[in-house]
């Protein structure tokens, strides 16, 4: 058990808690290795910077990341009090979720399966020094 009141172990966990703006999207229809070419583009660039090649970006994760971005600067103005102007993506990277199962027929009664991945995104921003 540990020792100290609960108030003073709340206390101690929130003293080492990250406030840096982030967001996170859970479940994401993308896995993991194609949402990491797009979170690899945009790693250690300023925010609007990252907006404008996730913009570009013709694969499908880069508009998830796109809106995940958008909602990551939101809550740094809005919880953070920081400006979009100073920001940069200080994290980003995609865990592995869970994976849907489909079945595919095939000739003379088999099948194969086809597993859907998914991925939990998340980005974490940063103000320049």
């Amino acid at each position: 058990m540990a020792k100290g009141s609960r108030s003073q172990i709340k206390r101690a966990r929130n003293a080492q808690k990250d406030t840096r703006p982030s967001a996170k999207l859970s479940y994401a229809r993308v896995s993991v290795q194609k949402a990491c070419f797009v979170l690899d583009a945009i790693r250690g660039k300023d925010v609007q910077t990252a907006l404008g090649i996730v913009a570009y970006n013709p694969r499908y994760a880069s508009t998830l990341i796109e809106k995940l971005l958008k909602s990551a600067i939101a809550n740094a103005e809005n919880n953070n009090g920081m400006s979009a102007e100073n920001l940069y993506v200080a994290e980003c990277y995609a865990n592995k979720g869970p994976t849907m199962k489909r079945i595919r027929p095939r000739a003379q009664g088999r099948a194969y399966r086809i597993e859907k991945r998914m991925s939990h995104i998340t980005i974490v921003l940063d103000e320049k020094k």
